[in-house]
């Protein structure tokens, strides 16, 4: 019987016996098969060299293709892994899958690698590639694969064929060269060689197995991988350029904050960090106030009673942290809606109340692995810029749609411009039905269409009690950082009891929106540092001006001018010190200060100041009246 393919345009064409991929591209060119990566086979990738014995819609990728990164970067795991075991013998392989960048292989090993030994590493494995070793696809049996494993001494790939894999499950083996060979789902490419040279080794890391601090500890090798060496060398160019703006090594050198191991995941926050903090909280609490949000507060923590009701203990346990008291236990909030459900049920509503929008500068806490932790982007201890929005099903789209302008005009204040929206649908753990659901997702899509903006949709990632629009902001050097949501909830409000009641005098369950534009204000201080190099825009900087006398003469007239421009409302500091102007300048440009006032003799006996603005040579000399409202006004 003829196996029928149909190609993507739509053509159908007939083969007596079982075709692989690489058959079908030789077919149509010598060119394809030689770019060709793997085939879709009915929407599922294979291998080239996999027999497709069935009657089938194909698409050829080819490597060039995004869907084959992902491909690429498995196989430079792969041949991470044939590397070390090539150059030192009794190390056992685990788990090696691609990352979003490249890609990892975890290691059991006595000695720890060292960087000597990555260069090495990475030596081999484009010795491996320059081989061009035949990579072939092999179905075992189960117990076939547990003894072969057990005699190589990969103790830990046997454990996860008896614990991971079942009897009815087909497992396969991808071999590279006749040598060497690992357990894999797939698929890979044709050949080592097929990898290319843009690979990099990056780091060792330590993990436990399976992720188990009771089990062994393995090392963790890291690698960049692209699918070309153009875009290999940009990524490593904005590392290099992102290790410059690490806002941890810019807190330190500026004064910001700090970290120590007595509050993992906490921050410690210095006068200027704070003031950085100060500028942006008053700023988003007057889009607060001018959106119509009246601003609450909620207890730290609540008896787990409440996170029962809400959802959270079922859903989100792991990652809370409790504390006792006479015999009761509590949560420290992981999030602030329980709480402000808890406001809005102790007065009774009507649909002419509606919507009701709470805000809060809320406190979380959640217990975030040690090994996520990261400076102030990743940490335990975070406050949200977080609000609720109370309303029937029908305001939904409207509120959703006013959220969205008002976010895309704060992003631009910040001086971010370019993002990007998406839709976060149910997860496999979740409240609610389907059909609930549904609902909720078709009422996030109507409300972007409503606003005239594309999105794209992650399957799978949503929070367990709804779908969530996402806004990812691109940085200054081309990063991608998730920060503000809107997020609707059937669930909450009718696990909790909120009610108001309608035009027939019926009780009815509002819609419950989640919304935060910052986000964590932690992360997002963060985000903003390495954004704008610690260089922040005037508005935001902790010291916005510093004021150096030329002279000692002048430090009389040097504390008046300093004295009026706090009198304004300016972030301003004075540098009395016996160094020269020079000195000073230098130090105050290192340290991110938008403007200089330079005073000298002349300055205090006409009233003037001489302004020098951050990142230019050009000076002003104004009259103090003038330069006070020049300064209040933002330079």
């Amino acid at each position: 019987m003829a196996i029928e393919i149909t190609f993507p345009d739509g053509n159908v064409k007939a083969f007596d016996a079982p075709v692989t991929g690489m058959d079908i591209a030789r077919g149509i060119s010598p060119g394809l098969a030689k770019k060709a990566a793997v085939i879709t086979v009915d929407g599922e990738q294979w291998d080239l060299s996999r027999p497709i014995d069935r009657n089938a819609a194909i698409s050829i990728i080819t490597r060039d293709k995004p869907e084959a990164l992902e491909v690429i970067r498995h196989d430079a795991a792969h041949v991470l892994a044939q590397a070390v075991q090539e150059l030192f013998p009794g190390t056992q392989i685990t788990f090696g899958p691609a990352t979003d960048v490249g890609f990892y292989y975890d290691f059991a090993r006595d000695t720890p690698f060292t960087e000597a030994d990555l260069e090495a590493i990475e030596q081999r494995m484009r010795d491996i590639v320059k081989r061009d070793l035949p990579i072939t696809r092999e179905v075992w049996a189960r117990e076939a694969a547990i003894a072969h494993f057990e005699a190589q001494g990969e103790s830990f790939k046997a454990e996860w064929i008896r614990e991971g894999i079942g009897a009815d499950e087909e497992l396969t083996i991808y071999k590279q060269g006749d040598n060497w060979l690992d357990m894999c789902l797939g698929p890979h490419l044709p050949s080592t060689g097929k990898l290319g040279s843009a690979f990099k080794l990056i780091r060792v890391g330590g993990v436990y197995w399976r992720g188990d601090a009771n089990n062994a500890q393995l090392q963790r090798i890291y690698g960049v991988c692209f699918a070309n060496d153009d875009e290999l060398k940009a990524y490593l160019k904005q590392v290099e350029e992102a290790e410059k703006r690490d806002h941890r090594k810019l807190a330190k050198q500026l004064d910001l904050f700090h970290q120590q191991e007595e509050a993992p995941g906490m921050v410690f926050w210095h006068p200027k960090g704070w003031a950085i903090w100060q500028a942006v909280e008053q700023y988003v609490r007057g889009v607060y106030r001018d959106s119509g949000y009246q601003e609450v507060r909620g207890p730290q923590i609540m008896d787990v009673s409440l996170w029962k009701k809400s959802g959270h203990w079922d859903n989100y346990h792991e990652n809370m942290f409790f504390t006792e008291s006479e015999k009761r236990t509590y949560a420290v909030k992981p999030m602030n809606c329980p709480g402000h459900v808890q406001i809005y049920n102790a007065g009774l509503h009507s649909y002419r109340d509606l919507p009701i929008r709470y805000a809060e500068f809320g406190g979380c806490h959640r217990n975030e692995p040690s090994g996520a932790l990261h400076g102030i982007m990743r940490v335990r201890a975070f406050t949200q810029d977080d609000g609720h929005i109370f309303c029937t099903e029908a305001q939904v789209e409207s509120e959703v749609t006013a959220f969205h302008r008002q976010a895309m005009k704060v992003y631009e204040d910040f001086g971010f411009t370019d993002l990007s929206i998406k839709i976060a649908l149910r997860p496999d753990k979740r409240l609610g039905s389907d059909a609930v659901w549904d609902r909720a997702e078709s009422a996030l899509r109507a409300a972007l269409r409503a606003a005239g903006v594309e999105w794209t949709e992650l399957p799978g990632e949503g929070a367990f009690y709804g779908p969530k629009i996402e806004y990812h902001l691109k940085d200054s050097i081309g990063r991608a950082w998730q920060v503000g949501t809107m997020q609707v909830d059937f669930m909450m409000p009718e696990r909790l009891g909120a009610e108001y009641v309608d035009e027939q005098s019926q009780r009815q369950h509002p819609v419950m929106l989640h919304r935060a534009i910052v986000g964590s204000m932690e992360r997002f201080i963060g985000i903003l540092i390495e954004h704008h190099a610690g260089s922040l825009p005037y508005w935001l900087s902790p010291v916005q001006a510093v004021v150096a006398p030329i002279v000692s003469d002048a430090d009389g007239y040097a504390g008046e001018v300093t004295q009026a421009l706090r009198q304004a409302g300016v972030r301003v500091q004075s540098d009395l010190r016996n160094e020269k102007i020079n000195y000073k300048i230098r130090e105050h440009a290192t340290q991110k200060v938008p403007v200089i006032v330079v005073v000298g003799r002349k300055e205090a006996e006409e009233r003037t100041v001489t302004l020098r603005l951050r990142g230019t040579e050009q000076q002003e000399t104004l009259p103090l009246a003038d330069a006070v409202r020049r300064l209040v006004d933002g330079v």
